[in-house]
């Protein structure tokens, strides 16, 4: 097991602040972006994922660019977004960007199909969400059909069909890995086995193992329909730094303005610091010293069996110069932490 698991990074590219508490541009934010997976690259993490967002504190609304901007400037590093938001999305299209990015990133491209945790897309493209269970039911179908790169018949009920159309580039592999990522619907888990495409599991809050069923359910599926198994990720929010104590000091003040600014739009009561330091030492959040946070991500892997975890290491606001610290110590302590620890089980 210690040397099958793949451990990665994420970011959403939140909005950050510089060290004096100043709120940067946008095209900073993103520049950053690139440079903390530069910097992924050169320490030899397995992966680095960018998630969609289209509101104002997120500055990537189109990570296959910044993906492409990444591939020009790492050798080895899988790139993929984190995830992408096919409901709102032409799944034509998505396709046509995949199998570039593929082509400028000599095959280190992959899909991560979601619905995404925030719905500022569908009025923004002209979705109604009304139809967020169609939509996405649908373009899956559609996606999977395009992913097979050869050419495609389809009818649905959300745009015209296809008919014996073939879709460009096609890719130097035949065919870009492509995840689900899910929340913890059993039906989000169900389709991703009906489909063949491995699993995502985004453990944002309370303990991974309560998880461990989501992934047995996935297991079931996969053999009920003749499938052979296929991998499972997780994905979990954290942050790494010299001590436990500096991780959560640094942090804290972010994860709150983040955490309370989402809370009010949805009706959630403000983050307490007691509530996130549960979340540090029981739950989800996997924050503190490079030993610390190498012993819970080894945890959840053995807990979950999961071939691949990925750390979402951008919180909010948070500077710049902590995210490449968090990284550095990612990749030189952590992993090797990680593998070690797996290796000994």
């Amino acid at each position: 097991m210690g040397t099958a698991v793949e451990l990665g990074l994420d970011t959403f590219g939140d909005v950050t602040t510089d060290t004096d508490g100043n709120r940067l541009p946008y095209a900073q934010v993103i520049r950053n972006v690139v440079d903390e997976a530069v910097l992924a690259d050169r320490l030899g993490v397995d992966m680095f994922g960018v998630g969609e967002h289209h509101r104002d504190d997120f500055s990537v609304s189109a990570p296959e660019v910044v993906l492409a901007a990444i591939a020009g400037r790492t050798e080895r590093i899988k790139l993929t977004t984190a995830v992408t938001v096919l409901s709102s999305d032409e799944p034509v299209r998505v396709f046509e960007r995949f199998a570039t990015l593929d082509a400028v990133s000599q095959g280190r491209a992959e899909i991560i199909l979601g619905r995404g945790s925030f719905t500022e897309s569908f009025p923004l493209f002209g979705y109604d969400l009304d139809d967020y269970e169609k939509l996405f039911t649908e373009k899956l179908d559609l996606m999977a059909h395009l992913l097979t790169e050869q050419p495609v018949t389809w009818e649905g009920t959300i745009r015209p069909p296809l008919r014996e159309q073939s879709v460009y580039p096609k890719t130097e592999r035949g065919r870009i890995p492509t995840w689900i990522g899910v929340g913890g619907s059993p039906e989000s888990v169900v389709r991703a086995a009906s489909y063949g495409m491995p699993l995502v599991l985004a453990i944002i809050g309370g303990e991974p193992a309560r998880f461990v069923p989501y992934v047995d359910l996935y297991h079931r599926a996969l053999d009920q329909l003749g499938l052979e198994r296929l991998p499972v990720a997780a994905h979990s929010p954290g942050f790494v730094a010299d001590t436990d104590e500096e991780a959560v000091d640094v942090v804290w003040p972010h994860i709150r303005v983040m955490m309370n600014r989402i809370g009010k739009e949805r009706g959630w009561p403000p983050i307490t610091r007691e509530r996130y330091e549960a979340e540090v030492s029981q739950g989800a959040h996997h924050t503190g010293s490079p030993e610390t946070v190498a012993r819970k991500i080894a945890d959840t892997v053995r807990t979950l069996g999961v071939q691949r975890f990925t750390l979402k290491y951008s919180s909010g606001t948070l500077p710049h110069e902590h995210a490449m610290h968090a990284i550095e110590l990612y990749g030189t302590k952590v992993i090797p932490r990680v593998r070690e620890l797996l290796a000994a089980e």
